[in-house]
């Protein structure tokens, strides 16, 4: 849930140039065909033990959990390291 949220606000917000806010809604629409992972109070415990474990912020911590628990082998996010395996998920940079 988290990833649909932020990915519409990057897409209406700071694209260049910005999606319309109904062609952004489109998107996410068509993306929760996928798995959509709502999270449960034992991920939330889970996701502050790992952002310790891992040294990495609480939200980071949270999306890597629920990627986990939906059986994601990749999370793709500029906000971590690329290459770095947490969890049994790898990261790649989608800009790089």
């Amino acid at each position: 849930m988290q990833v649909l949220q932020e990915f519409y606000v990057a897409v209406t917000r700071k694209a260049v140039p910005p999606l319309a806010p109904e062609q952004a809604r489109t998107i996410v629409d068509r993306l929760t065909l996928w798995t959509v992972v709502e999270p449960s109070a034992r991920d939330v415990l889970d996701a502050i033990d790992n952002s310790v474990r891992w040294r990495i912020s609480f939200w980071e911590a949270m999306l890597l959990t629920a990627a986990s628990r939906a059986g994601a082998a990749v999370l793709w996010s500029e906000d971590l390291n690329p290459g770095q395996v947490y969890g049994g998920v790898t990261v790649q940079n989608p800009f790089a």
